[in-house]
């Protein structure tokens, strides 16, 4: 399934939706067509545990397109929000994961030139959440170095802790895209929650879909565009830790419950690794995107 939160009015409640055949389908109000209790929100959603999306999957199904009055809206009629408007964690940023944005790094940001020998992890606060569409706020007085970073994120369905790499995946409840904005000028002491989890830093979506219609993570192309021009363009096989080793890294020593949330690193051509640097700015509109999942565009404004 491809999921997502949207709302049919500003003034109305976000609500969880399922889109097909560029319809969105209400699930809670095609479980109530049904007979079936289905909840209004994401986080609910994942809560339900794995036999939810099989059974809202044929529930779906079982339709044939034909819809109860008041279920679906065309796409274009809805505003589509962060698939997790509001995380209750944390989202866990993965630093350093692709080989070549290594080397671009260490020669920009006085990160070593060493392969990582375990993951480097980092995080972005809920309040740097917002969806497709919404606007990057671009604050002069804080940054002048304001980058971009596509990235694949991988979304926690069911509490793992301590789990093995062979099992990892099976926790997995779905995948989406995040932009891990940063200000490179706003690291401090080689700490990057000021850097990279300021308000509107963490574009995420614009839906999830779902781990069983991508049994493979980690062969999928990405790719990062600003106005038009791409800047990054990878495959997820080159990731140096794949999504089930950070999965079983984590969860080592920190529980992942559902609805956590990793974005799994970025590829190489961020702004900082450019000759000359690249930076974003008011005006500007970045688009990143992940094969089998959907883009992320966003302008840039100013505050």
């Amino acid at each position: 399934m491809r999921l997502v939160t949207y709302r049919r009015h500003v003034h109305e409640a976000a609500r969880l939706g399922a889109i097909v055949d560029n319809q969105v389908i209400d699930l809670e109000y095609l479980g109530l067509s049904a007979g079936v209790d289905l909840p209004d929100n994401m986080l609910d959603f994942i809560d339900l545990g794995p036999g939810a999306v099989a059974s809202t999957t044929e529930l779906l199904n079982a339709h044939g397109g034909q819809w109860p009055i008041g279920v679906a809206q065309p796409i274009q009629n809805v505003k589509l929000l962060a698939p997790i408007p509001r995380p209750r964690k944390n989202i866990f940023g993965i630093g350093l994961n692709y080989v070549e944005h290594v080397e671009e790094s260490s020669r920009s940001l006085d990160t070593s030139a060493d392969l990582p020998k375990q993951p480097v992890i980092f995080s972005k606060p809920p309040t740097a959440v917002i969806g497709n569409g919404d606007a990057i706020e671009h604050n002069a007085k804080i940054t002048q170095q304001m980058d971009w970073e596509v990235e694949l994120a991988a979304i926690i369905g069911t509490r793992a802790k301590g789990v093995s790499e062979e099992d990892a995946l099976s926790y997995v409840f779905g995948y989406s895209v995040m932009n891990d904005i940063s200000a490179r000028d706003n690291r401090r002491a080689g700490q990057w929650i000021y850097s990279k989890g300021q308000d509107t830093y963490a574009p995420f979506g614009p839906c999830i879909v779902t781990a069983d219609e991508i049994p493979d993570p980690h062969n999928l192309n990405l790719w990062l565009k600003v106005n038009g021009e791409i800047k990054q363009q990878s495959n997820t096989k080159h990731m140096l830790f794949n999504v089930a080793v950070l999965v079983s890294d984590i969860s080592a020593g920190i529980t992942l419950e559902p609805g956590d949330i990793i974005a799994t690193g970025t590829p190489s051509g961020v702004g900082a690794g450019r000759t000359p640097q690249e930076w974003m700015w008011p005006g500007d509109v970045v688009e990143a995107c992940v094969e089998g999942i959907g883009t992320l565009r966003n302008p840039i404004v100013p505050v």
